[in-house]
């Protein structure tokens, strides 16, 4: 990200769509840094790395919402909010473990049914 990119280039480079990076902008989020001569949206890599974050955001669980608190507070708050979806995160986990292995166990009743 050593350079200013078109939208595409961005969307293609970090993964996100065109729609999200468009929801961003539209939440101040993030801006384009100009515009090239055929018109297309160009971004630094300042907004290049804001994206980058918004979808690491994004993938944690963080709503837009959140995010917009977040992408330009204080290391302490980015810390403890942070810290409580990490929280969340593994209540969700141990939720999902208890569910496979619930799913497990219906199988194999199921199995040892259809043995009779």
């Amino acid at each position: 990200m050593s350079n200013i990119k078109t939208l595409h280039e961005v969307f293609e480079e970090l993964g996100v769509t065109r729609r999200a990076v468009q929801g961003y902008e539209k939440r101040g989020l993030v801006k384009p840094s100009a515009r090239n001569k055929y018109g297309h949206l160009l971004y630094d890599e300042q907004a290049q790395k804001r994206i980058a974050i918004i979808k690491d955001y994004q993938r944690l669980g963080f709503k837009l919402k959140e995010i917009e608190s977040l992408i330009d507070a204080s290391d302490e708050l980015v810390t403890a909010a942070l810290e409580r979806q990490v929280i969340k995160l593994q209540e969700e986990r141990q939720e999902k473990t208890m569910l496979i292995d619930m799913a497990k166990k219906w199988i194999e009743a199921i199995q040892k049914k259809g043995e009779v």
